[in-house]
């Protein structure tokens, strides 16, 4: 799928990784809609826009309120007369809290963004990408979606749900004109964590600082839309996710050990 002259919504493009993927779709071409829950954030993408800012949209929306969403859809085509592919990439992590201390009401908001905002934006889209020529439905699941993470087992949960949902969809959707990739990040240098609410360090046995290697936005953003534009069904992003989805393969056991390790220094501040 080729995004001249297309028309596509990014969630979740206020900042880091939505940002990132916006400017770049305008980059291509593309004209872009795209929503986040921050006012000031989706000013600065606007801004940083610059004089591609004319075929952006931007709205403030909670992708989790399911009404908001569903009404959504005839806001962009009213707006850009059509619509051919969504890029469901809002999410947030969980506090790294195990599954006995985490409370419902933060189980329920991980879900009903990561999980429940996925759906709610691509059933209320899906019918109307049915009726173009071509389109395409891209959702950002997570390495944490196919290998468990210690101390955030309810984002994994989220991010396996959209992962099998999107699997699904490609099932489904095989012989239509609806392409669907599912997207795997690494660990990828964006502000996740504040938006989550969440604070965290790193440090090595020693107790001495030690940042974890990540990719940049934009190169991930870029690796993301190759893969759409090549109508890949799934794709890993970083070195860090193309290594784990091998060794858990051959051995399940042995990645999750070799996980718990790497994981041992991250902690809540």
């Amino acid at each position: 799928m080729k995004f001249e002259n297309k028309v596509i919504v990014v969630t979740g493009g206020g900042s880091g990784m939505g940002r990132e993927l916006v400017l770049q779709l305008l980059n291509k071409g593309a004209k872009v809609a795209t929503v986040d829950i921050h006012d000031e954030a989706l000013a600065e993408t606007k801004e940083l826009a610059k004089e591609k800012a004319s075929n952006l949209y931007t709205r403030n929306l909670n992708i989790s309120d399911r009404e908001q969403v569903e009404s959504f859809p005839d806001e962009v085509i009213k707006h850009f007369g059509n619509v051919d592919g969504v890029i469901n990439n809002a999410g947030i992590i969980q506090p790294f809290i195990d599954v006995n201390e985490l409370d419902y009401d933060r189980i329920e908001h991980i879900m009903n963004i990561n999980f429940y905002g996925t759906l709610y934006m691509t059933k209320a889209f899906l019918p109307h990408l049915l009726k173009r020529p071509e389109a395409h439905i891209a959702n950002v699941s997570s390495m944490g979606g196919f290998i468990p993470f210690p101390g955030q087992t309810f984002y994994g949960a989220s991010k396996a749900a959209v992962k099998l949902l999107t699997e699904g969809l490609y099932a489904e959707l095989k012989e239509t004109n609806v392409g669907v990739t599912v997207i795997h990040p690494g660990a990828i240098n964006t502000n996740i964590t504040k938006n989550s609410g969440v604070e965290m360090k790193n440090t090595d046995q020693a107790g001495q600082g030690k940042a974890p290697k990540m990719l940049s936005f934009e190169k991930a953003a870029s690796i993301m839309l190759k893969a759409i534009e090549k109508k890949k069904f799934r794709v890993m992003v970083g070195s860090d996710a193309r290594f784990l989805d091998l060794f858990y393969r051959l051995s399940p056991a042995g990645a999750v050990k070799f996980i718990v390790k790497q994981m041992s220094g991250m902690v809540n501040k």
